[in-house]
C-alpha cells in the first residue's frame, strides 16, 4: 500500500510494503517486501532497505545507507553521511552507513558517517554512535 499523500518515485518497492502519508521515496531507492514506512519519512536515491524493516515516523535515509532485513529504526533517528558538512561543499565525501540484519535503533539516536551497526545490535534511544557497534551489542550514551 502506498498512501496517496506520499510521493513515491521508485519502482523498486517489494510486495506487502506499506508507505504511509507524507513520505518521499526517490527514484533510485530500493525497498524490500513486508516493510512499514511510517509517515514523514524520506528515502534518498542511493539507499537500500531490506525485507521486513520498520521505519518509524520522521526517519530520513540519505545516500549511502543500507538497512538489512528485519531492522527497526525508531522515530526521528538521524543518519549523517558527511563528516564535514558544508553548504555547496565541492569536497563532499560520501561515507556509507550499514545497519545489519535484526538491529534496532532507538528514537532520536544519531548515527554518524562510516558506521556499521552489527547484526541484532541495539542502539538505545538518544545515543550518539561515532564508531561501529559489534554484533549483538547494546550501545547507549
Amino acid at each position: 500500500m502506498i498512501h496517496p499523500l506520499s510521493d513515491v518515485q521508485s519502482k523498486n518497492i517489494g510486495e506487502n510494503t506499506n508507505i504511509w502519508q507524507y513520505c518521499v521515496v526517490l527514484s533510485g531507492a530500493k525497498i524490500g517486501s513486508g516493510c512499514n514506512i511510517c509517515s514523514h519519512c524520506f528515502i534518498e536515491n542511493d539507499v537500500v532497505v531490506g525485507d521486513n524493516v520498520t521505519l518509524k515516523n520522521g526517519v530520513y535515509l540519505y545516500d549511502g545507507i543500507t538497512v538489512e532485513d528485519g531492522v527497526f529504526i525508531g522515530p526521528n533517528a538521524t543518519f549523517c553521511n558527511d563528516k564535514y558538512p558544508k553548504s555547496k561543499n565541492k569536497d563532499f565525501k560520501l561515507e556509507k552507513i550499514l545497519i545489519k540484519k535484526g538491529a534496532s535503533i532507538g528514537a532520536n539516536a544519531t548515527i554518524l558517517p562510516g558506521v556499521t551497526i552489527g547484526e541484532n545490535a541495539l542502539v538505545a534511544a538518544g545515543a550518539v554512535v561515532t564508531k561501529d557497534v559489534p554484533e549483538g551489542a547494546i550501545f547507549k550514551g
